[in-house]
């Protein structure tokens, strides 16, 4: 019993990687980015349309949360999803960013001016 419980959060675990994997290589990046820590957040700023400087505000305690928070809405509206799924993607990232990554959803670039 205890290998099952110990099994089943790196099944979520993943589940919600490959997940991610899907959502960047639908975005047009490196899915291989969804592993590798700090870069993976800044495909997904760029992802977002965001700047990258703003991986740096992702270091500071509290802003980060803001920050990631205002990501994740831009990459739901990239997909073409409501800020209510956006609020999913942060919350519930398991649930959220598989559905993303194997929807129909499509990927539109961010515009030029942002």
């Amino acid at each position: 019993m205890e290998k099952l419980a110990a099994l089943i959060p790196l099944i979520i675990a993943i589940f919600v990687l490959v997940g991610i994997w899907k959502v960047f290589t639908k975005a047009g990046q490196p899915g291989w980015a969804a592993i590798i820590p700090i870069y993976n957040a800044y495909v997904l700023l760029k992802i977002a349309g965001k700047p990258g400087w703003w991986l740096l505000l992702l270091f500071i305690p509290v802003v980060n949360v803001v920050i990631l928070l205002l990501a994740v809405l831009a990459v739901a509206e990239r997909f073409g999803k409501g800020a209510g799924f956006g609020i999913g993607m942060f919350f519930l990232p398991m649930i959220f960013y598989p559905i993303l990554g194997f929807g129909s959803a499509q990927y539109t670039p961010a515009a030029a001016s942002e």
